[in-house]
């Protein structure tokens, strides 16, 4: 029941920020509001009913090193949509004609806090969290990946490669980093850094999502193995490229510090013991 109760409560604070947006005047400002007031409370609620429900401190978002984590990974989210966007650019993919709008760009820093946070928490805070305490590290990787990609077959303009591609070199990275870090900081701030970049600062489609534009009036146009087609960058192979390598290198970084729960029943539980569960 822990995972249903921890699901409930972090997604109630996701949906009740999409309803106020829908509710409001969705001007930029009011959407960087609610957007930032969504990612504020889902951290102590999840603090909440984690420490609740498992009757342990809540060590996956400790205060220490929270702010540098967190920055760090925005920038690295930032720099790997960058070199995405750069490569496009260099096959002449993506033409930028100006400045676009930089009070929609503040509006999307408020909404892509909001979805940062809550899916992170939902997808590595509670599915692959305790799922890895009954699976296995690998298992609850390759799974999650899968929902995660899958959830964005719902969005407007999704395609099923997008979605794998979403899997590949988001779910993947994203739990990966968790898995190295046993800390959901960091996976935070590279999702958080990521979407910004792409919406806010550089104005394609993020997930399918033709989202308002940012502070670049910019457009691509091209293959869709390229650019990603109508399901944005990154459907691309370089952004599948991109969140693959990282991918590795988290895993890797997992493996040195001993992070990886075994499968074998006999390992589960001593492995378990020493991780958040």
């Amino acid at each position: 029941m822990r995972l249903v109760w921890q699901l409930l409560a972090v997604g109630a604070v996701a949906y009740a920020g999409g309803g106020t947006l829908q509710a409001l005047d969705a001007s930029p400002w009011v959407v960087l509001v609610v957007g930032l007031a969504t990612a504020a409370v889902s951290v102590p609620v999840y603090r909440w009913v984690v420490g609740r429900t498992e009757r342990r401190p809540v060590v996956e978002l400790g205060r220490e090193r929270a702010v540098a984590r967190l920055g760090w990974g925005s920038l690295l989210g930032i720099a790997m949509f960058g070199f995405v966007i750069a490569n496009i650019a260099l096959l002449g993919h993506y033409d930028v004609a100006g400045i676009g709008s930089p009070t929609g760009a503040v509006g999307l820093l408020g909404f892509m806090a909001a979805a940062a946070v809550t899916e992170e928490l939902l997808f590595r805070g509670v599915l692959l969290r305790i799922l890895e305490g009954w699976w296995g590290t690998w298992l609850s990787l390759i799974s999650t990946s899968l929902l995660f990609g899958l959830a964005h077959l719902a969005n407007p303009n999704a395609t099923l490669l997008g979605a794998i591609a979403i899997a590949i070199e988001a779910g993947g990275m994203l739990g990966a980093a968790y898995i190295a870090t046993r800390n959901l900081w960091l996976p935070i701030g590279l999702h958080f850094g990521w979407n910004l970049a792409a919406s806010a600062i550089f104005s394609t489609e993020v997930s399918g999502n033709d989202t308002a534009q940012g502070l670049l009036d910019a457009a691509t146009s091209g293959p869709m193995l390229v650019t990603g087609g109508d399901f944005g960058p990154e459907g691309s192979v370089y952004a599948v490229f991109a969140g693959l390598a990282l991918t590795v290198v988290f895993l890797w970084v997992a493996k040195r510090r001993g992070n990886l729960v075994p499968m074998r029943r006999a390992d589960r539980a001593e492995a378990a013991a020493r991780l958040p569960q």
